[in-house]
């Protein structure tokens, strides 16, 4: 499965469907605890970075911008107004939710919009959103200390967007530490050792002279494989995980791994 065969409307879906779990797991949670996936943030700012970006894209997808839109013209970006506490960031965090995915609903796939990426519709936007939403819900399980599992497929494609998005970053800002993932005759091999049937669970990526390739198949003889179940082989992929404990094994050369793990970003 690749994030052709995820829906647009199944994303739709998954962006009040994940919000609901990132919820749960922030419900009694100490919202002053650090988080140490993001250490300069507590629980409660990684749930306002959430809930502000997911204003943020609702308010480019409901206008259908032509441009980025300012972070100081959304309204409520910065967190729900008025008494603040646990029940007013929750119902914030409900009605940023609804609102997007709604905006997302009426747009419908394969509208013209402003985005950062190569794909300038709100297909994209639907895709990062629910993938947004899912790395910051397992951020919030490992800082409140309860279960992170995801669907296989959603694991899945966000192996597949992160990978896109460091390609892209390659091409449009040459000097970025992303420029630095090259290099022939080296390859990295992800295998997800639970990937379910219809769910691709391998990525062969091979460094060229030009950046690099990816092709979703098995490759014995890689430079280093970094192998898991699904969910914490995005995980670790996203550096949300450590590479020293049980959920994921190295085999290979792990300093090509850490290569990658410290350059591969955002931008």
């Amino acid at each position: 499965m690749t994030h052709r065969d995820l829906s647009y409307d199944r994303y739709c879906d998954e962006v009040t469907a994940q919000m609901g779990l990132l919820r749960r797991a922030l419900a009694g949670a100490d919202l002053r605890a650090r988080v140490p996936t993001c250490p300069e943030w507590t629980l409660r700012d990684l749930a306002v970075h959430v809930g502000g970006a997911t204003r943020w894209m609702n308010e480019i997808v409901r206008s259908r911008a032509s441009a980025e839109v300012p972070e100081e013209a959304v309204p409520q970006f910065a967190g729900p107004p008025g008494v603040d506490g646990p029940e007013a960031l929750d119902a914030w965090l409900v009605e940023g939710a609804e609102a997007a995915a709604e905006a997302l609903r009426e747009a419908g796939p394969g509208r013209g919009m402003w985005t950062w990426s190569w794909d300038r519709s709100s297909s994209f936007w639907a895709r990062r959103l629910t993938l947004e939403l899912l790395v910051h819900r397992a951020d919030a399980c490992l800082a409140a200390g309860v279960p992170f599992a995801a669907d296989a497929g959603l694991a899945a494609d966000a192996v597949d967007e992160w990978l896109e998005i460091v390609a892209y970053v390659q091409r449009v800002r040459p000097t970025d530490p992303a420029g630095e993932l090259r290099g022939a005759h080296r390859t990295l091999h992800l295998h997800a050792t639970d990937a379910a049937p219809g769910v691709h669970g391998e990525w062969l990526i091979e460094l060229t002279d030009d950046g690099f390739a990816v092709r979703p198949e098995h490759a014995d003889g890689a430079t280093v494989e970094l192998r898991g179940p699904m969910s914490e082989l995005m995980l670790a992929f996203y550096r949300r995980l450590p590479l020293t404990g049980d959920e994921v094994e190295v085999r290979g050369d792990r300093s090509l791994l850490d290569f990658w793990l410290e350059r591969a970003t955002f931008g």
